[in-house]
């Protein structure tokens, strides 16, 4: 250590990754760590985004920590505001927000091969130098714009939904809405009924399921208060509900067979021919992310919505120009385009053992061991790494099992009294290999572009099937899998 105010281990963000591995890390018996947040509070993905109608679009008994449960959650999909709260909570009541340093953005780190330490830097401040370090931060943390020609030129305001500027009065005005993904499904239908007009511009409609959403009653809330097994026996049946989805993904055929219930929600909720074939997919169900929601199709059959599916060519000062020629009148510019996801850690500089960076390791395509770490970077783990996502359950299940992981690998360094520890190329290479090869043949790599795949086509993103799986995978750091560095 270069210092005796530098902690043992730094994990980066303050979200649900990031505030489960401090959690877990003080019940282990480590108190030297620090938690580093580029913003001035805790919360991650529910303090950044706060657009209008912001909520989970997974149930929140599950959708919340094993460890902690809520009876007191208000609904079954629970709004932001609600998450960001129970976050605070958790933080609070576990000690972990005096080791939160807010305000400390991270922009890179180097591994020193002669003192086995990591040098974490920060933006205009001292790096600080650690043994081991864990990145929290998940994987939609940078919005993604896309590149419009003239953008710059627009004279109205223009955000991002993760970046929701709640200055803007977007009554009366006309609003153009880019995208048609899990945010903007959530805020058309929390605008539509303000604005004046709102042009949705849509390259590829999503597969969208109805949301079986309601108020949880007082009733409710007091019996899992005073009965905790009853919650847990909800969580439960839940998680295994959503785990029956899990052959539909894997075949296909039976997923289009699967795909008559949303169907029949588009059916069901709008009545025009032409608006219906406007938003009816033609990929599979699940090879993008499958979304929630009963009031986006409704939404979209108001008089001042019109859904636009012909490209945007440019954009000018006051409007959207299509493909097609037309000129649409704009006041202001909404994107609901997600996230860098497949290339989220790019902007960081990250160098490993012998001067390897990240980007180059990952030159082919972002891999990991378990999702959780890399050959080459010792003692670094990631959170919601490489081909641990999911489209059918809580993330929220997969954060727990790497941070069960990472403590066993802490464990592992301690009874071998390493100084550090470095997965196996070949451990890794036969995992990533598997992963897949169980890839092939699923919904997942039926042939549609989305933000599960890299550059090159390959899917870095999801983890191929039953999550019970992957948490077993994780039960136990093996010595077999691992390089001892003292």
């Amino acid at each position: 250590m270069n210092g005796s105010t530098d902690p043992s281990i730094v994990i980066v963000g303050s979200g649900f990754s990031g505030l489960c591995m401090a959690i877990k890390l003080k019940q282990a018996g480590h108190d030297d760590f620090v938690v580093l947040e580029k913003a001035h509070d805790l919360g991650g993905t529910w303090r950044e985004n706060t657009y209008p109608g912001c909520a989970c679009d997974v149930q929140s008994h599950l959708y919340s920590y094993s460890f902690e449960p809520n009876p007191r959650w208000s609904r079954m999909f629970s709004p932001q505001p609600e998450i960001r709260e129970y976050l605070r909570h958790c933080a609070t009541k576990y000690g972990i927000t005096e080791h939160i340093r807010y305000g400390q953005e991270v922009t890179g780190a180097e591994y020193d091969d002669r003192a086995r330490t990591w040098r974490v830097d920060l933006r205009d401040r001292e790096p600080i130098v650690c043994r081991a370090l864990v990145f929290g931060m998940g994987p939609l943390h940078i919005p993604h714009i896309p590149e419009i020609p003239g953008l710059e030129t627009f004279a109205g305001p223009t955000f991002h939904s993760a970046e929701w500027d709640h200055s803007v009065d977007l009554r009366g005005k006309r609003v153009a809405v880019v995208g048609t993904g899990a945010s903007a499904i959530q805020f058309v239908p929390a605008i539509a009924p303000e604005v004046g007009q709102l042009d949705l511009y849509q390259r590829t409609p999503p597969w969208i399921m109805p949301k079986p959403d309601r108020e949880i009653s007082a009733r409710e809330r007091d019996l899992f208060a005073r009965f905790p097994a009853s919650q847990r026996a909800w969580r439960h049946a839940i998680y295994w509900i959503n785990e029956s989805r899990i052959p539909g993904f894997n075949n296909p055929k039976l997923m289009k067979l699967a795909q008559r219930v949303p169907i029949r929600h588009i059916h069901k909720q709008i009545k025009d021919p032409e608006l219906r074939r406007k938003v009816t997919p033609d990929h599979t169900m699940g090879c993008k992310r499958t979304l929630l929601s009963d009031d986006y199709y409704p939404a979209l059959t108001r008089d001042n919505v019109d859904v636009i599916t012909d490209g945007i060519a440019e954009i000018t000062e006051k409007s959207v120009i299509t493909k097609d020629g037309v000129e649409h009148p704009a006041d202001v510019i909404i994107f609901g385009t997600g996230f860098h996801v497949t290339d989220a850690l790019d902007a960081m500089r990250l160098t490993g053992r012998g001067g390897v960076k990240l980007s180059e390791k990952w030159a082919d395509g972002m891999n990991a061991y378990l999702g959780t770490a890399v050959s080459g970077f010792p003692n670094m783990f990631l959170l919601i790494g490489p081909n641990t996502g999911l489209g059918h359950s809580s993330m929220i299940f997969m954060i727990e099992a790497q941070v069960h992981y990472i403590i066993d690998c802490l464990r592992l360094l301690s009874r071998t009294k390493a100084t550090a520890l470095d997965v196996r190329p070949r451990t890794q290479d036969a995992f990533n290999a598997d992963v897949q090869h169980r890839l092939d043949g699923t919904v997942w790599s039926s042939g549609c572009t989305s933000w599960y795949l890299d550059p090159n086509g390959k899917n870095t993103t999801v983890w191929p099937g039953f999550t019970w799986r992957f948490w077993l995978k994780t039960r136990q750091a093996k010595l077999s899998d691992w390089e001892l560095i003292r």
